[in-house]
């Protein structure tokens, strides 16, 4: 029974050195780097905001009327095409008609009371002027010819009052243009006592539109005058609209603790297929540079993990806020570079390098062990080995 429990004490002890020289040699992968690469090119470098509008006219006028009345007729409806001064609905005419005659009739009167005011005038200056009337009565008469003739001036302004009054019934078009809505019916009673009730809505040129939208406080600063807008409308989705930014509104909107600016946007619509009350979204490129040298902003942000080089792979680095890395033979190469805007995505390239050159931006190791990978790909591990002068690891 003691030699058998040798035997597989010796036997379990022989496994679990097996086990342990596998677990050390076999179960290692060989390691696999991939470097990527990219060209350095020209390209455009953008930076945009986004926000949501409305698109109206550059010009709408309301129309309205400055009396009461019935509409007795209508001479345009929703899409008519109008020009200025053409009639486009009258009011009833009887009140107002009626109005103007009772003026003209006052006015008579008060003129034929000044003719006979002015003759006695006439007719005392001269007693007066004899001595045979007393200058009480020769002022009687000079005060109530006075009156008469404010009493005509009086009537003359009612006159003419009641004649704007009876061409106010008559309504036209102020603008050359379309009528967007309309607002009444006829036989319709409009009241004008304390504001001028709307009967239309005419835009003066739907081929000229505008864009009004809501940027956000967080943007609004770098919004200005003359940047380039594109926009698309739910109408026509596979459409891009291009305008133009023409106004900053300085005026701030509150709404839900979000506050906002307006800025106006021009909409060239020779199409047509623009329509007043659409929502845009709108995209504003408040910075754009084209046709500059480009790389990656992660070329940039590349750095050789000497984790992963071969013993005969060596680094040339240098001094330098910005650099970007090449890869020639078993060389990583730093290049000093200068660099310009940058959209997070693409940053221009000053100086430095030239067009065409290919610069690493990452690298990838397979092979290996799910920890040496995570290693070899994060920058902030630690590295395994001492980095001798030329970047190499010393393996020992």
């Amino acid at each position: 029974m003691k030699g058998n429990k040798k035997l597989w004490i010796a036997v379990g002890a022989v496994v679990a050195v097996a086990l342990i020289l596998w677990l050390i040699f076999g179960g290692k992968k060989e390691e696999k780097v991939t470097f990527e690469t990219e060209k350095v090119e020209m390209g455009n470098i953008q930076t945009s905001i986004t926000a949501t509008g409305t698109i109206e006219p550059v010009t709408s006028v309301t129309v309205g009327t400055q009396v009461s009345g019935i509409v007795s007729k209508l001479y345009v409806d929703y899409n008519s095409v109008v020009k200025k001064g053409q009639v486009i609905a009258e009011l009833d005419k009887t009140n107002l008609t009626s109005e103007l005659n009772a003026a003209r009739a006052n006015l008579n009167s008060a003129q034929s009371s000044l003719n006979y005011q002015q003759a006695n005038y006439n007719r005392y200056k001269t007693l007066y002027d004899k001595g045979l009337v007393s200058a009480n009565d020769f002022e009687s008469a000079r005060l109530s010819y006075q009156q008469a003739k404010e009493q005509v001036a009086t009537a003359r302004e009612s006159v003419a009052k009641a004649q704007t009054n009876l061409g106010y019934a008559t309504i036209t078009s102020p603008i050359d243009g379309v009528v967007l809505s309309k607002a009444v019916e006829e036989g319709q009673t409009v009241a004008s006592s304390f504001s001028t009730p709307e009967l239309f809505v005419i835009a003066q040129d739907l081929t000229d539109m505008r864009v009004i939208a809501d940027i956000d406080e967080a943007d609004i600063g770098g919004v200005k005058e003359g940047q380039r807008v594109t926009f698309t409308v739910d109408a026509f989705p596979d459409d891009t609209f291009e305008g133009t930014v023409t106004q900053v509104r300085q005026e701030a909107t509150t709404s839900s603790n979000v506050v906002t600016y307006e800025v106006v946007i021009s909409a060239p619509n020779s199409d047509l297929k623009l329509k007043p009350g659409l929502t845009a979204n709108v995209t504003i490129f408040t910075m754009e540079k084209n046709n500059v040298l480009t790389v990656s902003s992660k070329a940039l942000r590349f750095t050789p993990n000497a984790a992963i080089l071969d013993k005969n792979q060596t680094i040339e680095d240098c001094e330098g806020d910005h650099k970007l890395w090449t890869k020639e033979g078993n060389t990583f190469k730093a290049h000093k570079v200068e660099i310009g805007t940058t959209n997070g995505v693409l940053t221009e390239i000053v100086s430095g390098i030239s067009k065409g050159t290919e610069v690493l931006n990452e690298f990838s190791v397979s092979g290996g062990s799910t920890e040496q990978e995570e290693q070899a790909s994060n920058p902030f591990m630690p590295r395994p080995g001492n980095k001798n002068k030329n970047g190499n690891n010393s393996k020992k």
